[in-house]
């Protein structure tokens, strides 16, 4: 069996996350018992929510253990098998975190999931055709549910979650609105991604100001939001909602090393009768086949057409996480691992 790299949670960040919360290891890969099988993964996922999980704090999954490989969606290929589903090989999803190799126990369900390369690069089952992109499906379609017509807003618009949600909300007819950081992304979200204006953040000081930019873009208010960031601009987005409005919020980025993110005005969820439903698209499970028919067709008939980030080799992975933390990456934040 392959020697193999890990990298492990070695200790919980105090406030910002740094590269020296993170250990690299080499191990043994134990020998396959009856039902296992053993991947190697091509390309490792880097997500916000892994910084939730760092620390040491109630929240609505258990907290990543201290000495352990560290959390992650994974892509790769079965190299060995003793589970009669599952042949050398075949190209796999499962979720086998920082390291090169893992031995998943295939009769789990929901542990591993074979998926069709043939008009799906591997690389989008961990962004566009996957949980990101399940993501950006759950929260538009069954929280915002926008009719034709309306106006909906998207924070992050130029991730992995943001170019699926403005490809499925184009789809159904809507007014698509980014907000995301820099004028190339900005120009991104607009030229490749089909959205129908995107705001820069970063030229803005204050919440006022950016509900100035939100209510030229969206001049007939904002029917739907979608929540990745939250503080200031959660803030201007209340200020442009209309009256029924519908909130999904998916994550609140602005929030992860661990500060208070208060609300300016929260009296207007109540005058604007305002929808505002969290949610964990892992517990929704029964409507991923759906989505992931439709997010597969989006891509294979170009009408989604997501960028990457990609690092080099596990070694790097701490550090494009940090990145990814900054807003420095462009699109889905990939590692490379073969």
């Amino acid at each position: 069996m392959p020697a193999n790299q890990q990298i492990l949670l070695d200790n919980r960040p105090q406030g910002e996350a740094t590269v020296d919360n993170f250990k690299l290891v080499t191990t043994d890969t134990p020998a396959l018992a009856d039902g296992q099988v053993l991947v190697r993964h091509h390309y490792l996922s880097l997500d916000p929510y892994m910084r939730g999980r760092m620390n040491d704090s109630k929240s609505y999954a258990a907290s990543q253990p201290l000495g352990e490989v560290m959390i992650g969606g994974t892509v790769g290929e079965v190299v060995e098998s003793k589970h009669p589903k599952f042949q050398h090989g075949d190209m796999v999803v499962g979720m086998g975190g920082w390291q090169e190799y893992s031995v998943v126990d295939a009769n789990q369900p929901g542990a591993l999931r074979k998926v069709d390369t043939t008009h799906v690069p591997l690389s989008y089952y961990l962004g566009a055709v996957g949980m990101p992109g399940v993501t950006a499906w759950y929260g538009l379609v069954k929280i915002i549910n926008p009719k034709a017509g309306e106006t909906v807003v998207i924070s992050a618009a130029t991730g992995a979650v943001g170019s699926a949600f403005g490809a499925l909300a184009k789809a159904r007819g809507c007014r698509v609105v980014g907000i995301a950081g820099g004028p190339d992304k900005c120009q991104y979200a607009v030229d490749e991604l089909g959205f129908d204006a995107c705001i820069d953040y970063k030229q803005y000081k204050d919440m006022y100001f950016l509900a100035k930019a939100l209510k030229e873009a969206c001049p007939n208010g904002i029917d739907g939001y979608f929540e990745n960031v939250g503080g200031m601009i959660l803030d201007a987005v209340l200020l442009r909602m209309n009256a029924f409005g519908r909130i999904a919020v998916c994550g609140m980025i602005a929030g992860y090393d661990g500060q208070p993110l208060p609300l300016a005005n929260p009296a207007l969820i109540l005058i604007n009768r305002l929808k505002i439903e969290g949610f964990i698209v892992s517990e929704h499970m029964e409507v991923w086949p759906e989505a992931l028919t439709e997010l597969g067709t989006l891509v294979a008939t170009g009408k989604l057409r997501p960028r990457e980030t990609v690092a080099q080799c596990l070694a790097s992975a701490p550090e494009a996480f940090m990145g990814l933390l900054k807003g420095r990456n462009f699109g889905k934040q990939l590692v490379k691992l073969i």
